[in-house]
């Protein structure tokens, strides 16, 4: 299964999603400064449903289309919290026995089953929708001569995407998953009965593609391991990007521009132990007449960033929300070309393309502001995720 275009074609059975796409021509009017993000945290740990995201991103529509909505939950995954967990989508039977080949090869599988959907207005064509949770064979990971099974799980994801037809793994964390496809976001999300989920982090996105077409693959967000990200805006980077990650085991299979957000933070982040504020400074680095400006060892750490990895450095406009299991990180681009707006009410932490959403939301928000550009807003859990305690934490109204 490959966005339309792309150099190697699925074996598709007819009404396959990349057979649907060929049929399908997209309207070429483009809101440049359309896509929504929404991310919601509760710090202490305390897990939700995900009712009031659908409340949220439905509320900005307009920066939607249709053509793209997706979920990154944390939590939801209480009885397999040690296991990595692939979703994974097919887009014919062929790619699903080649896949669960190389999964019962390399890795002990726990639990494999369909993820659970729900006819639903809006969204059709969906591809086959599986999750494994799994742990790597320790004999594999030792005779690929790694030492962190994080690394094994990134290649394993990365021969799966790049290596195997018909086949996506879109969600690849512990405790965690990622639940996208091609419609409106709040359809995406009664598509995936994200109402029966309940974690303690979430963030969704809204799509209105600029250089893409649509198909599930390509929707937001884009994970790899614990790490998602939503994305609004455009990078016009991605050529550089990708050519530096791949000399670090990364490929870029998905043909847009935000894969390689995740991908960077990843290597930046867990591979090179990079602090949050750290990795800021290289994706949304200050001007050099900043840096220039700056006291002696704040210019010294920048301009070594700089220099280490000008090629990860994202040109164009962005904001963007980035998760994982402990934290909710809101980063746009240096000069703020696409919004966003932190909000904070006790627990309860906000990342969002608008203001409204969190309101509606959260009727006693009342503590609200706009970063700078390239400031991150670092959302930190207070608590180790163990509550179980549910949707009475929430008070909104619901889609």
């Amino acid at each position: 299964m490959r966005p339309p275009g792309s150099r190697r074609r699925a074996r598709g059975k007819a009404g396959g999603v990349e057979t649907v796409l060929r049929g399908i021509r997209f309207r070429d009017d483009k809101d440049f400064s359309g896509c929504s993000i929404f991310g919601m945290m509760n710090a202490a740990g305390r897990r939700f449903d995900g009712a009031p995201m659908l409340t949220a991103i439905a509320n900005m529509k307009e920066r939607s289309n249709g053509l793209g909505g997706g979920f990154a939950a944390y939590g939801i995954y209480p009885e397999y919290a040690d296991l990595y967990c692939f979703h994974v989508m097919y887009g014919d039977e062929a790619g699903k026995r080649e896949t669960e080949d190389f999964l019962a090869a390399n890795f002990s599988v726990e639990q494999a089953e369909v993820i659970p959907t729900s006819a639903c207005d809006g969204v059709s064509d969906a591809p086959l929708l599986w999750r494994y949770f799994a742990q790597p064979r320790e004999a594999n990971v030792s005779a690929c001569e790694m030492e962190d099974p994080d690394d094994f799980m990134v290649q394993a994801v990365m021969r799966i995407n790049a290596d195997i037809d018909g086949a996506f793994t879109f969600s690849s964390g512990k405790n965690m998953g990622v639940f996208k496809g091609v419609g409106f976001p709040e359809d995406i999300g009664r598509f995936f009965r994200l109402d029966e989920y309940e974690g303690y982090i979430w963030v969704a996105h809204g799509r209105f593609p600029t250089n893409t077409q649509a198909w599930w693959g390509g929707a937001h967000p884009f994970n790899i391991l614990d790490w998602s990200v939503v994305h609004n805006g455009e990078i016009s980077s991605y050529g550089i990007n990708q050519r530096h990650l791949e000399m670090y085991g990364y490929k870029c299979t998905l043909y847009t521009d935000t894969e390689v957000i995740a991908y960077a933070v990843d290597l930046l982040v867990r591979r090179h132990g990079l602090s949050v504020a750290d990795m800021a400074g290289v994706l949304a680095a200050p001007l050099w007449e900043d840096i220039d400006r700056m006291p002696p060892r704040e210019r010294e750490l920048h301009t070594a960033l700089r220099q280490t990895y000008g090629s990860l450095l994202l040109n164009g406009p962005f904001s963007v929300i980035v998760s994982n299991l402990s934290q909710m990180i809101g980063l746009t681009d240096r000069i703020r070309l696409r919004p966003l707006v932190a909000g904070r009410n006790g627990d309860w932490m906000y990342l969002s393309s608008e203001e409204a959403p969190m309101h509606l939301v959260d009727a006693s928000l009342t503590e609200t502001w706009i970063p700078s550009g390239g400031e991150p807003i670092i959302f930190q859990l207070r608590e180790p995720a163990a509550s179980r305690e549910g949707v009475e934490a929430w008070g909104g109204a619901a889609v």
